[in-house]
């Protein structure tokens, strides 16, 4: 389908997700947030709750390992400052004055949760406390986090310190595009300090590739899980959940076997006799991708000579609209 449509340029354009929606299920108890979301498109396939605000303890961590990736040297020698060290609940046992890498305390802080290893890097980072935390809650308002604000680098309680289950997906799924930030969460035994990965799912969910668990009494029992089967990668959340490895084991299970990844653009195949310039996979069921709506809106008159912009092609699911890019003159 062709119209008329003036415009100077069109992009790649991925827009608004969809409604969210809710897996049912009735072996493990929810939690009180939880969702699971497609890592590439942002698509979330299950949410209950998502909006909630609430304590998330460790599952903090995330950001804070994000942000010292993306700004510190891995290799970079750090000095423990005497703030980090005894720094209440988990630990890896820092003390002042001794020297680690970056990379370091950061399998630290992923493995072993480790609050003395958040406080090192923080400082390390910002200066202070206070102002690592205002990194934070601006890197993941960016990241399209806007309901969660943070007080610190490692979850111990603040009644300040809050995320929604939504946002820590979100979160989650930024930091699961560094190379460097999966290498860490998902591995279950860093060798030069002999740690151990506390998160269970890396042992017991096929095709688990971390994340963070999390724990205070404010909180409950939290966890952020990644995982991946057949092309598509997931995130889940819990936050505040009794049985957090039984539910996002239930969770996982029934994405995989309702979803899977669909290809809709093939940048090296074009669209309809046009060159496109990207890729484009999403998640879809079997019934969805019966009722998928393709669209060409063109530039009239349609120019001629090779590589102009000819127009734009549009990907409707149930009426909204999830993807559109540009089409060019081959």
């Amino acid at each position: 389908m062709r119209r008329a449509f003036a415009f100077a340029a069109l992009a790649l354009c991925l827009l608004a997700p969809l409604p969210m929606r809710e897996i049912r299920t009735e072996a493990a108890t929810p939690a009180r947030a939880e969702c699971v979301a497609e890592v590439t498109s942002r698509r979330f396939l299950h949410a209950r709750n998502e909006d909630a605000e609430l304590p998330m303890a460790s599952t903090t961590k995330i950001l804070t390992a994000c942000i010292v990736i993306e700004d510190c040297p891995l290799d970079e020698v750090v000095t423990v400052p005497k703030e980090a060290e005894r720094t209440e609940g988990s630990s890896v046992y820092l003390r002042a004055g001794e020297q680690y890498t970056v990379r370091d305390l950061l399998y630290g802080l992923m493995l072993r949760s480790g609050n003395d290893c958040a406080v090192t890097l923080a400082l390390h980072h910002s200066g202070s406390i206070e102002a690592f935390a205002q990194v934070m809650t601006e890197r993941a308002h960016a990241m399209g986090a806007e309901k969660s604000y943070f007080m610190n680098p490692h979850g111990l309680p603040d009644g300040r310190h809050r995320t929604t289950a939504r946002d820590l997906a979100l979160v989650a799924a930024y930091a699961m595009e560094h190379e460097t930030f999966r290498e860490i969460v998902s591995c279950k035994y860093y060798e030069p300090r002999g740690w151990k990965n506390k998160n269970k799912m890396l042992w017991e969910y096929e095709g688990a590739t971390g994340i963070k668990t999390g724990f205070t009494v404010a909180a409950g029992r939290c966890l952020v899980t990644s995982a991946e089967r057949e092309g598509m990668k997931l995130v889940c959340v819990l936050l505040n959940c009794p049985e957090t490895y039984e539910r996002t084991a239930e969770l996982l299970d029934a994405a995989f076997s309702s979803y899977g990844m669909c290809k809709l653009c093939d940048a090296s195949a074009g669209y309809e006799g046009y060159a496109i310039k990207y890729d484009f996979s999403y998640p879809l069921t079997a019934e969805e991708r019966r009722a998928l709506e393709f669209r060409t809106v063109s530039l009239m008159p349609l120019p001629e000579e090779h590589g102009a912009l000819a127009g734009q092609m549009e990907i409707y699911l149930e009426n909204n609209l999830i993807f559109s890019q540009n089409l060019f003159i081959i």
